[in-house]
């Protein structure tokens, strides 16, 4: 049975939030500041992505754009009653899962998007389905406190470049590509991560959705708005890495570069949202003065309704219990051995590290790491590097964000990947002086040897949930490119003479 509603509480002048809204309000902002004590170290983490990530500093701005969301409802909020509703537990559980998959796994993004998501079901059980449909963008828009969408660097490195190429050969600049890395007579230009827009276009994302929400009410209109909050990012990031590598043609590399650092951080930006704004101004259909929603629409009675404060404790029970599950993950810790060496490999000798451009993987987490150079007697020289988990964990895993081959900053730069062999994954990267050297890398846990880091990834998943041995292993060789021997070749070769890898791994990790 609907409740009527009389026509003056309907009115603008009542408005003000009762008792009851203030009382609901409060426990639902106790479970909040609950829930991120409980998972401090996901809020520690946010708060330290969003402060020092640039890719991510517009997570800064979405809490409070959430609560200029809520506070631009507030007067027909106020009219919607607060009641504690026991199927927004669900939500609380979904988070929580999302949460121990990311901790299981080593994948910050599930667990950060379960703490989110945690949140969002603690304000649904608390207030209730009247008060989340009233508060149903707000809510959503809430997902944007997690930081997601590095996935999109490669790709959008990609497109800049078969950007950036065409447009400098029609302006008449000699140039050629080697990957990642553009050359030109007077200079170098590595179109890196940070260069290939996806920061831009992340934050662009979250703008794109705000605006399509509060200025447009036609749906096409907004599908329309946010493709072009996609595209045009898209296309003015490669113009600027193209006015970049024209200008330095035309002055120098440092003049250019120096240039460019000050446009790209502060007004390339705000100019791309200015345009995307100006462009989009003129098929704004929604009334700046019209309702967000009808309240009268939402004061049917809800069923399966529970207290307020029992729904909060219920809320934080649920997401406590992940907790211990995590904690009874990670006393299962593979035991290693207390000393582990590189193998004798026949036909190769070990040798003192190269000098004139030393390579290192960046494993800081291994329980064991080892690195060795090797050479035969026909001039071929290779590395063999090899990191050892009893176990991982957040800070301690073995594929990551400058984990690997190249650490963060590194001088060594990725030029592209090749093709795998043996199972393991390739790379060609080059180095101080111009020194080019290929690195395979092979990662072994339990039974499967992969060079796939999602491969990696889903195994630990299993290790830890399904209580398999958690023992993981990364094994990297690599040579350089010389005029006397070719890097794949000297790999091959002392892979030949090494013996299968996963065989090294197993010893290594004691499991054989």
């Amino acid at each position: 049975m609907t409740a009527a509603i009389p026509a003056q509480a309907m009115s603008p002048a009542h408005t003000r939030f009762d008792a009851n809204w203030k009382r609901h309000a409060a426990i639902l902002a106790s479970a909040w500041v609950a829930l991120l004590l409980l998972f401090r170290h996901d809020t520690g983490d946010l708060a330290t992505i969003y402060w020092t990530n640039t890719t991510f500093g517009h997570c800064l701005f979405v809490a409070p754009v959430i609560a200029w969301l809520v506070w631009q409802r507030r007067r027909e909020l106020a009219l919607v009653t607060p009641q504690g509703w026991w199927p927004g537990l669900a939500l609380v559980a979904a988070g929580g899962l999302s949460w121990i998959v990311g901790d299981a796994s080593s994948v910050a993004l599930f667990r950060h998007a379960g703490l989110i998501v945690m949140l969002q079901g603690a304000a649904v059980t608390v207030l209730g389905l009247n008060v989340s449909r009233a508060l149903l963008f707000p809510l959503t828009y809430m997902l944007f406190l997690v930081p997601f969408g590095e996935f999109l660097e490669g790709p959008l490195q990609d497109i800049t470049i078969a950007m950036v190429m065409p447009l400098l050969h029609v302006f008449g600049v000699p140039a050629t590509v080697d990957g990642v890395l553009i050359t030109t007579p007077n200079g170098n230009f590595e179109i890196a991560e940070a260069c290939s827009g996806a920061k831009f276009l992340i934050a662009m994302v979250a703008y794109g959705v705000l605006v399509a929400n509060v200025c447009y009410v036609a749906w096409p209109r907004r599908a329309a708005f946010m493709a072009m909050a996609i595209v045009v990012p898209i296309i003015a990031n490669g113009l600027r890495a193209f006015g970049t590598i024209y200008v330095a043609w035309w002055t120098s590399v440092e003049r250019a570069t120096g240039l460019d650092h000050i446009v790209y951080g502060w007004v390339f930006f705000g100019l791309v949202m200015a345009a995307v704004l100006a462009i989009g101004w003129k098929w704004f259909d929604r009334d700046p003065d019209a309702a967000w929603f009808d309240p009268a629409k939402l004061q049917a009675p809800v069923g399966r309704k529970i207290e307020a404060p029992i729904g909060a404790l219920l809320v934080l029970t649920v997401a406590s219990l992940f907790l211990g599950w995590s904690s009874l993950i990670a006393a299962r810790a593979a035991p290693l051995p207390a000393r582990v060496e590189l193998p004798q490999v026949p036909g190769w000798q070990r040798v003192a590290m190269s000098t004139s451009a030393p390579w290192s993987p960046h494993y800081p987490g291994a329980d064991h790491f080892l690195i060795g150079r090797y050479a035969d007697g026909q001039g071929r020289a290779v590395d063999l590097a090899v990191a050892v988990y009893g176990t991982q964990h957040e800070g301690k895993e073995l594929v990551g964000f400058g984990i690997g081959a190249i650490r963060e900053n590194d001088r060594w730069v990725r030029i592209e990947d090749e093709p795998g062999f043996a199972r393991g994954a390739a790379m060609r990267m080059t180095g101080p002086g111009r020194v080019e050297r290929e690195v395979v890398t092979w990662y072994r846990l339990g039974d499967v040897l992969t060079g796939s880091d999602k491969r990696v990834k889903l195994e630990t998943l299993k290790a830890k949930l399904l209580g398999g041995n958690q023992a993981a292993v990364a094994v990297l060789v690599s040579a350089e490119q010389t005029d006397d021997a070719a890097a794949r070749d000297s790999i091959q070769a002392f892979l030949k003479a090494l013996g299968p890898v996963e065989r090294l791994a197993d010893r290594m990790a004691g499991t054989r």
